[in-house]
């Protein structure tokens, strides 16, 4: 496959790099299957694509505070790691910078409440971490990490304020859930109780 066929020119003006306040407000382009034509509108009209037997797919994904940023114990150089699939037991899959300095064997400190040791290289030039800490692993991600974001976007997230709108429209969804289904805790943030 020629990835090139996937480049195209996107102007910096036209990149969000916040989320709106009012999700109902963002864009929505829609195709005709039929007829190939596309036509723009925002995302509260989505009520007037749908139609009786359609399917409506939601993504259940979370995206978490997965970027973190530490120090190597034996020499105290900046070291980033992005946490990639939790293998279980306090062990993740991650990508690490400087790669080629942090081996197998080296600890990253992050902070006084998070260590982690490079226990192997994995394909692709990653490496597997162990993970070592007191408390909730999910809670101290959430103090320490950062949501891991494009290079085009500037702004970072506020995890408070994606997690408040997050709890939001959760409870409005699970209101209706017997028309909704959802298999796990998230959803796109451009659904809102309706006002």
């Amino acid at each position: 496959m020629n990835v090139e066929l996937y480049d195209f020119e996107l102007p910096e003006e036209l990149i969000a790099q916040t989320p709106l306040q009012d999700r109902t407000s963002s864009r929505l382009l829609t195709l005709n299957k039929e007829s190939g034509a596309m036509a723009h509108h925002t995302f509260k009209d989505i009520v007037n694509e749908l139609h009786a037997g359609d399917t409506l797919v939601l993504n259940d994904t979370r995206v978490i505070p997965a970027r973190l940023f530490g120090l190597k114990e034996d020499t105290g150089a900046k070291a980033e790691v992005l946490l990639l699939k939790n293998l279980g037991e306090d062990r993740w899959e991650a990508l690490v910078k400087p790669g080629k300095k942090l081996k197998v064997g080296s600890v990253i400190h992050f902070g006084d409440e998070l260590k982690a040791v490079i226990e192997e290289e994995s394909d692709m030039g990653g490496r597997v971490l162990s993970f070592t800490y007191e408390g909730i692993f999910q809670e101290i991600l959430d103090r320490l990490g950062q949501m891991p974001l494009p290079p085009y976007i500037k702004e970072k997230l506020m995890i408070k304020n994606v997690t408040r709108r997050y709890i939001l429209v959760m409870k409005a969804l699970l209101r209706h859930r017997q028309q909704v289904y959802i298999s796990r805790k998230n959803c796109s943030m451009k659904f809102v109780p309706k006002a």
